[in-house]
């Protein structure tokens, strides 16, 4: 990730939190994502592998993008120190957001599967 990218990243995310569309915490995060109500989660490079794996399964089960940001970019962004994940509300903001992050962020992701509408129920093409 650039440092363009970085600054931009990081002023946006301040913004969604003054807007009050970032949710904090992993407990939080991961009830945020389980209700559905999450469009993506930030998760810091240095988090530890059990953080990981947690944010990963949760996220692959309900289709929510996972990214991981450089070090320190949550905690400077929201001015909290010591936090290594934030959840963003669905939403146009989120919207933007996810727009600004860099393709290879992306840690965890997994599209929804929709039939296109020229197939019948078993999955043939009509």
């Amino acid at each position: 990730m650039t440092e363009k990218e970085t600054v931009k990243l990081r002023g946006f995310l301040g913004l969604c939190h003054r807007a009050g569309q970032v949710i904090l915490g992993q407990d939080a995060c991961v009830d945020l994502v389980r209700r559905e109500m999450a469009a993506l989660v930030l998760l810091d490079e240095t988090s530890t592998e059990t953080s990981r794996k947690r944010f990963r399964n949760a996220c692959y089960s309900h289709y929510v993008p996972l990214y991981g940001v450089p070090e320190g970019l949550i905690a400077g962004a929201l001015g909290r120190s010591g936090a290594m994940v934030a959840a963003v509300r669905r939403g146009t903001m989120a919207g933007k957001l996810e727009a600004l992050l860099p393709k290879e962020a992306v840690i965890e992701r997994k599209q929804l599967n929709f039939p296109n509408e020229h197939t019948d129920i078993a999955g043939v093409q009509a």
